[in-house]
């Protein structure tokens, strides 16, 4: 069985993003990027079920700019088999990789498709579902717990709640969560392997599917600077600001 794991550059999380002068977004410009960690997530994942012989063959993808390499080189290094990454310039929207995604699932029909439930930089939370959709496929997101077996994948998953299990035929999307696993540390004869790996590159147009922005981004602005707190005498105090000023009671 193959297992397809999309997997998306971003800011490191441990930078400061800085918005742009003009407001349009956020610099990138010398700035350290990585995976995206709910995707290196999904990646171990995908290659801890390699390990347990469920699965055959790991296919880690990137949709965006060549340097989407060095992320799938990450993902080679941590166990993926080979890569594809589909080269575009343009800004791709999560609808947009949904259909590439889903061009690339016809084409090499994974038993699963792997891939974290959101991305640090935007945050959007909708390339597993619209995927899912896309392709008419099961889902089972925000998983914290994988087990594959019998051609179903037994998924417990995060809810408001508490803990959700359920079960999905094969083949399936799932889209993971932080406590689902702890990514192995990559290590240098690894990546040295990885640049041996097979990494192929096709385009938006070599899959016929339209990349074009259906949303426009208007402004980018940071969030407004927290104010200093306030000092009360007592509780009486507190009561009456947070009744007459914060007015929360």
């Amino acid at each position: 069985m193959k297992v397809l794991v999309p997997v998306k550059r971003v800011v490191d999380y441990n930078v400061k993003v800085r918005v742009k002068s003009d407001s349009t977004g956020v610099d990138i410009a010398n700035v350290k990027m990585s995976m995206n960690p709910f995707d290196e997530i999904a990646v171990e994942e995908a290659v801890r079920l390699k390990e347990k012989g469920v699965v055959t063959e790991v296919i880690a993808v990137s949709c965006g700019v060549q340097q989407c390499q060095e992320t799938l080189r990450t993902a080679m290094a941590i166990g993926a088999d080979r890569a594809i990454l589909v080269h575009s310039d343009e800004e791709l929207q999560p609808l947009a990789v949904a259909k590439l995604i889903k061009a690339l699932v016809d084409k090499e029909q994974p038993g699963l498709v792997i891939l974290g439930k959101q991305a640090i930089d935007d945050d959007a939370n909708q390339t597993g579902q619209m995927l899912a959709a896309l392709a008419d496929l099961p889902q089972a997101t925000f998983a914290s717990k994988v087990e594959v077996a019998g051609g179903k994948a037994t998924v417990t998953r995060e809810v408001d709640g508490g803990l959700e299990t359920v079960s999905v035929a094969l083949p399936a999307v799932v889209t993971t969560d932080l406590r689902l696993n702890e990514p192995r540390y990559v290590t240098l004869p690894n990546i040295m392997k990885a640049k041996k790996k097979q990494l192929d590159t096709v385009t938006p147009a070599d899959l016929g599917v339209d990349v074009a922005p259906r949303l426009k981004t208007l402004k980018v602005s940071e969030p407004p600077k927290r104010g200093a707190g306030v000092k009360v005498p007592d509780v009486a105090a507190l009561v009456e600001k947070l009744r007459n000023e914060a007015k929360v009671i």
